[in-house]
């Protein structure tokens, strides 16, 4: 599934770089925009599944509802990435990692991919 893919961003992820996706062509909207303040992470998998949209986020309760889906065999795409070690990185790596995800084959095929980036 190489190429873009649309995304819900979680309220972990920062508007700088939901700015820069968007700025860069992809479709992102974030749970702010869809839930307003408050979201309850079981309900933003259940959303982004029904659309066909990619969870964005550094939460790790959403990394273990993924793991449970999973086992589940349930369909889902998530993008994760551990928010301490990365939390002084620039915007810019964020979307290259973004850029190389979407151009990679074979991307989501598990369900879960890792966010690759610089430390």
């Amino acid at each position: 599934m190489a190429g873009r893919f649309p995304l819900l961003t979680d309220e972990n992820i920062t508007g700088p770089l939901v700015g820069g996706l968007r700025s860069r062509g992809w479709d992102g909207v974030t749970v702010h925009e869809i839930f307003g303040e408050e979201s309850i992470d079981e309900v933003l998998f259940a959303y982004a599944a029904e659309r066909g949209r990619v969870l964005v986020t550094t939460d790790e309760d959403c990394l273990v509802i993924g793991h449970r889906w999973l086992a589940e065999g349930r369909s889902f795409r998530l993008v994760f990435w551990q928010q301490g070690p990365h939390q002084h990185v620039r915007v810019s790596p964020f979307l290259e990692a973004f850029e190389a995800l979407a151009g990679r084959a074979g991307a989501f095929v598990a369900g879960i991919e890792y966010l690759r980036l610089p430390r």
